[in-house]
């Protein structure tokens, strides 16, 4: 088992012979957005509902576990003050992970503490991008690179992997961090640091990269294969934004497009760097810094590797799942063993339920429901005639994007839906939505960015003769950032999307997140009623059952 506990975002991972059978995040199961904060005195808090969970699907007891790895080692760890970092409570981090083992032994009860392992912070995010890729299956080796806030002294490791060892080839010591770095500005701009970053790289689009220059002078990739980012005083390029405050202005949105845009080009030459003294085709992303999309297109565009491959729980998340695989390769060497994991093939790794128990959790509610034979059809019908589907199917998703098992969908050709589906959700009007894509289709829609795509960490060119087509999921910059549906591994939604095309003509759906803001994503059949009850969705699927908000309302007037 994999623990991620100390920072944000708790998750367990569970790796059985080599195989990853389960991994969940806490927030699913404490409606507590990310979990935690990542503050030193929350550091003590354990994912201790997704490690029962992660367990209890497996069908495994504590004493079952050959090992627990915890995703930070304590030994690593050096005095805040001694890191350049002004956080006179870090201390108590390095405290509590020391006691980790015993903090999970007594919330597993029948697990030996001498089980739990320490796995390096950033060496868990290596592994749970290399040793999950698909080229690691094909056992070619890979160059990974690592971004985030910070481990235990660093914020960035750049490395090879091969037979499953990592070759650490260059770290960056705090306080330099370019995750810190836009955390920072994510709280000058009013945004709620270490949860809303998306929210600049979107805001970022409506900018002008006017202070480049500037940032040029003192954002720097170094010859060592590390950078300097020292953070500036924000004030001198647009005033700090309050709290909540829904107004940006020019100024805001041109600081937020002018870090973007010199974040993108510190990447690439970081990248480019790596790749000068590993020549490997495959490039393995992670790190918060990883779920930048935009910067990810730009890696995949202008770098020497062939391809990019970004671990979609790319986050802190994640690291429960590299410190697993990680614990794993080392176990396997030790014996004698592989060291490959079987491929990552997908993110639906949290719960699920069965049609029979989903019809169970409607009676229980009291909700009308139907069961249609033709349920595609019946789907499509409603989003062509510009209905809203909360769209609730198959194993929840591991991570922060909506893949089509916990997600919102609508009508991409029309462009008042963007405003709709943010008002629906209760956030800002700059942010965009996204497109679900037939894979077949794609490529005629969407250029500039790698396909595939199923896990929503590109950014894709929309393709000038679509953009009138489907402008709701167009970015203001003409951007998209798609997912590409396969039949065969998401047959449902595939034909959901195959029969909205025939009455439309459009192979894609909008697709966001099943959530409201602030709140996490729906994970049990009981928030997709919350969330429904509470919103103005014309429709909820729950697996193969269909509530109409018609025949709800009916109901409620008799």
């Amino acid at each position: 088992m994999g623990v991620n506990a100390l920072f944000h975002d708790p998750s367990a991972a569970l790796v059985i012979d080599g195989r990853l059978v389960a991994a969940a995040e806490e927030e699913r199961f404490s409606r507590r957005k990310h979990g935690k904060r990542p503050v030193p005195f929350s550091a003590w808090e354990l994912p201790e509902l997704s490690m029962r969970w992660c367990l209890e699907h497996a069908g495994l007891a504590p004493q079952d576990l050959d090992a627990v790895a915890y995703s930070f080692d304590p030994q690593l760890a050096k005095p805040a003050e001694d890191m350049g970092l002004d956080d006179p409570w870090d201390h108590l981090r390095r405290l509590y992970a020391e006691r980790a083992p015993e903090f999970i032994a007594s919330a597993l009860p029948g697990l030996d503490r001498s089980k739990v392992r320490f796995v390096a912070h950033h060496v868990a995010h290596a592994a749970s991008a290399a040793l999950a890729a698909p080229v690691a299956q094909r056992g070619r080796p890979s160059s990974v690179l690592v971004l985030d806030g910070r481990g235990e002294q660093a914020s960035h490791l750049s490395g090879r992997y091969e037979d499953g060892r990592l070759d650490t080839l260059a770290t960056q010591q705090l306080p330099h961090s370019l995750g810190l770095l836009y955390e920072s500005l994510t709280e000058h701009l009013g945004f709620l640091r270490s949860s809303d970053e998306f929210k600049v790289m979107a805001l970022a689009s409506y900018g002008r990269p006017r202070h480049l220059g500037r940032f040029r002078e003192t954002l720097v990739a170094t010859e060592t294969g590390g950078f300097e980012a020292p953070i500036p005083e924000w004030s001198e390029f647009a005033p700090a934004r309050p709290k909540g405050d829904g107004e940006w202005s020019e100024a805001h949105a041109d600081l937020a497009c002018s870090v973007q845009a010199r974040l993108e080009e510190v990447l690439v030459d970081l990248a480019t760097w790596l790749h000068a003294r590993t020549g490997d085709r495959t490039l393995c992303l992670a790190g918060g810094v990883a779920l930048n999309c935009v910067a990810n297109s730009r890696l995949w565009r202008e770098t020497p590797f062939e391809d990019v491959w970004v671990q979609p729980a790319a986050g802190d998340a994640g690291t429960s799942l590299g410190a697993a695989l990680q614990l794993t390769a080392d176990l396997a060497r030790g014996n004698g063993g592989s060291t490959l994991a079987e491929p990552f093939t997908t993110a639906a790794l949290g719960r699920g339920w069965s049609d029979e128990e989903l019809a169970a959790a409607l009676r229980t509610a009291a909700v009308p429901f139907t069961t249609p034979d033709d349920l595609a059809g019946e789907v499509a019908d409603i989003l062509a005639a510009n209905g809203v589907i909360a769209w609730f199917d198959g194993r929840s998703e591991f991570g922060p994007r909506a893949l089509g098992h916990r997600s919102l969908l609508a009508h991409p050709g029309h462009a008042a839906n963007l405003e709709r589906l943010n008002d629906v959700k209760g956030r800002e009007q700059f942010r965009p939505v996204a497109p679900m894509v037939l894979l077949d289709r794609a490529a005629e829609i969407f250029h500039e960015g790698p396909i595939p795509s199923p896990y929503m960490l590109f950014v894709h060119r929309v393709a000038p003769e679509w953009v009138d087509r489907i402008p709701a999921v167009v970015h203001v910059d003409g951007t998209a950032r798609i997912q590409t549906v396969d039949a065969a591994s998401q047959p449902r939604l595939a034909g959901v999307i195959r029969e909205f095309e025939r009455r439309t003509g459009l192979p894609v759906v909008i697709n966001t997140s099943l959530n409201t803001a602030g709140r996490p994503m729906v994970d049990a059949p009981r928030d997709a009623l919350e969330l429904f009850g509470s919103t103005p969705v014309d429709a909820l699927v729950l697996g193969g059952h269909l509530v109409r908000r018609a025949a709800l309302t009916a109901q409620g007037s008799t």
